[in-house]
């Protein structure tokens, strides 16, 4: 029976993951013969609090992991080292015929590390992508994986190109964005947790959605506090759920435990524990605006026809960028409060063209990554 093994660490990973699960599930269902696979799945514990960790293998068809590493949190370097040497350790008992790694995290480098050294094919979902901005953390993650695998599925063909100019063709696919699969899955039950809007307080298309969790904002104290005062200053509601790596900055210097307090006693900043995946698909469907610096958050906003402020001065999915639907912003607060202002009071209609989902694939992406893993280990 082939096996392939899957690693993650982080909620972004778990929807991605979830859906090559459900592909392998249907050729599972579909095999009369004994071409049946195996899927192992290996959670470092890079996330490892239960709103985003545990939760996502409750709400989406993902199984309980076969190994948690439980490395949870450190620095860089000692995260990943602890990741490299319980992923290795796994990766002898179980054997696999690919390890599949996704997007561009620690788990991600680890992962790819610990397979490649030990001669194991690598397969990474949601290769290509760069900002060209060395001082993210993700993106030296992005650049050393697609270095090390053997097969690299490309969400666009920005990605593809990316590859091309650093030498990278060998094992290179276009198979489209497996967020978008996630996004029309479930959608629909998505809608289904619209109750949270009056829980919260917030009437649907009256609030803005803000995340915030890169570490080139929240490792910046100066930059941080910006975008804290940037919050306080709008005259519009605010929902926000609050990653852990920012509410435990927040207690870090006197000046952002001042603007913690204030943002809790803003009345028009929601502040929420973070969302399980479908709450977090509603509040994205339903909101004016969302400004974030999530890679993750600025797609499925596109998908979902909803305006978007990137909170960073780059971003790796320039697709976003077309007819004005993502658009970057720094800092500062005067600029963050007129750009939503200047978004706020257009119609869809009036504002821009249609978004087209259609530059990231046709919604089979997961599909595709599996019939190309199966090409591969048939022929190796």
């Amino acid at each position: 029976m082939m096996k392939i093994l899957s690693v993650v660490g982080a909620r972004p990973q778990f929807v991605k993951a979830a859906m090559v699960h459900s592909a392998i599930n249907k050729h599972n269902q579909g095999q009369r013969g004994t071409e049946k696979l195996s899927h192992c799945l290996v959670h470092t514990g890079q996330h490892y609090e239960h709103t985003l960790s545990d939760v996502f293998f409750a709400e989406l068809p993902l199984p309980t992991p076969d190994h948690h590493l439980g490395v949870g949190s450190g620095s860089h370097g000692a995260q990943t080292a602890t990741m490299l040497e319980k992923t290795e350790a796994v990766l002898l008992q179980e054997k696999p015929d690919v390890v599949v790694v996704y997007g561009d995290t620690n788990s991600t480098v680890a992962a790819s590390l610990a397979a490649a050294k030990i001669h194991i094919p690598v397969a990474h979902v949601e290769a290509g992508l760069r900002s060209f901005n060395r001082e993210m953390p993700e993106e030296i993650n992005r650049v050393v994986a697609d270095h090390l695998s053997d097969l690299l599925f490309c969400p666009t063909r920005t990605a593809v190109v990316n590859l091309k100019k650093e030498g990278i063709k060998r094992g290179v696919l276009l198979v489209g964005d497996v967020m978008l699969d996630s996004v029309r899955e479930f959608l629909p039950y998505a809608a289904r947790h619209a109750g949270l809007l009056e829980k919260i307080g917030v009437k649907p298309k009256e609030y803005i959605l803000t995340t915030i969790h890169r570490a080139e904002n929240t490792d910046a104290p100066g930059k941080l506090a910006l975008l804290l005062q940037s919050l306080l200053q709008l005259n519009r509601p605010v929902v926000f759920p609050m990653h852990p790596r920012l509410r435990d900055r927040l207690t870090q210097s006197a000046q952002l435990g001042e603007l913690n307090k204030l943002l809790r006693q803003a009345s028009h900043i929601h502040i929420l524990d973070p969302v399980p995946y479908l709450d977090m698909l509603m509040l994205e469907t339903n909101a004016r605006l969302v400004m974030t610096d999530s890679g993750g958050v600025q797609k499925e906003a596109y998908f979902l026809g909803v305006p978007c402020l990137t909170l960073r001065e780059e971003t790796e999915w320039l697709e976003t960028l077309r007819d004005g639907w993502n658009r970057l912003v720094s800092a500062f607060p005067k600029n963050i409060s007129r750009a939503v202002e200047r978004e706020w009071p257009l119609r869809k209609s009036a504002r821009r063209n249609r978004p087209q989902p259609r530059a990231f694939g046709r919604g089979d992406a997961a599909e595709r990554i599996l019939r190309e893993i199966l090409k591969f280990c048939r022929q190796h």
